[in-house]
């Protein structure tokens, strides 16, 4: 019903040069970034930081879609105007993040499922007609070598509830973003870590296909393979580039059309110049690789603003700088002193367990 249309939205999202600006933190986690400026989280101080994301001057240059929090779908300025008015002036494509945080996973060692699956199509019917064209699901997984995690268990609970929200987006018009996203909490190897990345590929594309989910009107968000941070191995952007490539070409079908990368805690100057190491590899890659940065793309522009109206402009600078800097990397031609990049966070921004 929906497929062509679909296609089309992710031929909007997936133009070169373009990734996604991930700005669907929960009403807590948004509280705990403001907290950084020392900003009372209150809905008027949300409202005026993503209109600030939001209206930014030539945004659409380099991010194609927004992820959004459920209540900026619907939020208003003072103008009265929609908060998403500007994005969908300027073509970029709403997303909406439809999963409803993470819960235990009893029988597990400490391990989770996601919830919200129960009343997500009805909720999804409401997203089209708000206007969002493809939606976020972020399953999560963690390595720890001494407890054999991640289990079998927690790898098949997520992997269905992935298939079954894929699912049910596609016949309710949302391109599903599939994220299972393997933390990179520990002390694991990126040869440890490589090897739990295929398992946990493996068995989503599994679900999917059991699940009859058409591949071509999927996004998949998967963490790029690298070693645990709390481990002595410092990162290595090449290795980083080959393990993760090489992962996908063992799971990841040549059908599903694009790869969105999260940034998982890594700092903006790392998850930039990873992305741009993964397109330069040479190897097979029949997938656009891209981005969809939340805190990689925000960190900067947030200590930027600080807060203040006085800021504005020159933290949407700040935003402008980050998206150019991972649509060239998106693209493999990142440069690493374009600009004003040396402005970049170079600071780590991995929260442990992050849940947002």
């Amino acid at each position: 019903m929906y497929r062509n249309e679909l296609i089309e939205t992710i031929n909007k999202i997936c133009q070169p040069g373009k990734g996604i600006l991930a700005a669907d933190e929960s009403t807590g986690t948004i509280g705990k970034r403001f907290s950084s400026i020392n900003l009372e989280n209150t809905h008027e101080n949300r409202i005026a930081y993503r209109n600030l994301l939001f209206t930014t001057p030539g945004l659409s240059e380099n991010i194609s879609g927004v992820i959004l929090y459920e209540e900026t779908l619907s939020d208003k300025t003072t103008t009265d105007e929609r908060l998403v008015a500007p994005l969908l002036k300027n073509n970029i494509v709403l997303g909406i993040k439809v999963d409803m945080g993470i819960k235990p996973l009893y029988g597990t060692s400490d391990e989770t499922v996601t919830q919200g699956i129960d009343d997500l199509d009805v909720r999804c019917r409401k997203y089209y007609e708000q206007g969002a064209r493809f939606a976020k699901w972020r399953a999560v997984l963690k390595i720890d070598t001494e407890k054999h995690l991640p289990s079998d268990l927690a790898i098949h609970e997520n992997a269905v509830t992935l298939a079954r929200y894929a699912s049910i987006c596609i016949n309710n018009g949302l391109v599903p973003i599939v994220e299972p996203e393997i933390l990179m909490d520990g002390t694991h190897s990126i040869e440890e870590s490589y090897q739990i990345s295929v398992n946990v590929l493996s068995a989503v594309y599994s679900e999917l296909v059991r699940h009859h989910v058409d591949l071509d009107c999927t996004l998949l968000k998967p963490n790029m393979v690298r070693p645990g941070v709390a481990g002595d191995v410092k990162l290595d952007s090449k290795a980083v580039a080959k393990y993760t490539v090489s992962a996908f070409q063992q799971t990841v079908p040549v059908s599903m059309p694009g790869v969105v990368f999260l940034s998982g805690g890594m700092s903006e100057e790392d998850a930039t110049i990873a992305l741009n190491e993964i397109n330069k590899y040479e190897s097979t890659k029949p997938w656009r690789l891209t981005f969809s940065y939340g805190r990689a793309l925000q960190a900067s522009v947030l200590n930027v603003w600080g807060g203040l109206s006085a800021n504005v402009e020159a933290a949407q600078k700040m935003l402008l700088t980050r998206a150019r800097c991972n649509g060239m990397a998106s693209d493999g031609k990142y440069v690493q002193h374009f600009e004003v990049d040396e402005n970049a966070n170079k600071t780590s921004l991995h929260e442990k367990n992050y849940v947002y």
